[in-house]
């Protein structure tokens, strides 16, 4: 059984993404403390909130190196909506702040205008991957399995090719839905509100594991 600690910087459905992962026979551990990190075969960066909170939150708690160290161990890492945004070079949510840098990219205000729609996008929408996507993230799904949680508005701009493992649609425009770097993983839908189609991405991730990516 795959130890995965969710990691508790005061942001993110942490009971939902345990309750997620025991249902595909993970071994979920809501926690903060380095040691219990250390010992996890896999780490998730939940979120819900703001960009500049976020950061502050994995500032104050002295999380980053110990999310840094995690990284360059070579085991998974994925984070979720906020904590797929906190991967990021920077977030302009409120006043530009600097992310972890983990993957290049800024986060921006998703441009509807007022007379198109409105945000957030919150829907189940249907994602379109990459082959990078259909290799490591939705490995062994199929194109009707491709529908997935959403509640954002803000969202990733000027990622790379290499690193995009999924868009999806709003209001005409092609969002970044996920994306990967190495053992890094963050997808900007919420898995553990997906249904069946989340807990498969889930499952990939806890079998990435078992990959070495140094």
């Amino acid at each position: 059984m795959k130890k995965i600690v969710v990691l508790n910087y005061g942001l993110g459905n942490v009971r939902s993404v345990s309750n997620a992962l025991r249902a595909i026979g993970a071994d979920p551990e809501v926690s903060c403390d380095e040691t219990r990190i250390k010992q996890a075969d896999g780490l998730i960066i939940p979120g819900v909130g703001a960009y500049p909170h976020g950061m502050a939150n994995l500032f104050e708690s002295g999380l980053i190196p110990m999310i840094r160290n995690f990284i360059n161990s070579g085991r998974p890492v994925l984070g979720i909506c906020l904590g797929m945004q906190l991967l990021f070079e920077k977030g302009r949510e409120f006043e530009l702040t600097d992310g972890l840098g983990l993957i290049p990219g800024v986060v921006d205000l998703i441009p509807v205008p007022p007379e198109e729609g409105r945000l957030p996008h919150i829907a189940w929408s249907t994602v379109t991957p990459t082959e990078i996507g259909r290799q490591s993230m939705f490995a062994g799904m199929s194109d009707n399995e491709m529908r997935f949680y959403f509640v954002h508005s803000y969202a990733a701009t000027g990622v790379k090719p290499e690193n995009l493992s999924a868009t999806v649609k709003y209001l005409g425009r092609d969002i970044v839905a996920a994306v990967q770097q190495e053992n890094i993983w963050g997808t900007q839908f919420h898995p553990e509100k997906s249904g069946p189609s989340g807990l498969r991405v889930l499952q990939n991730f806890m079998l990435s594991s078992q990959r070495k990516f140094i």
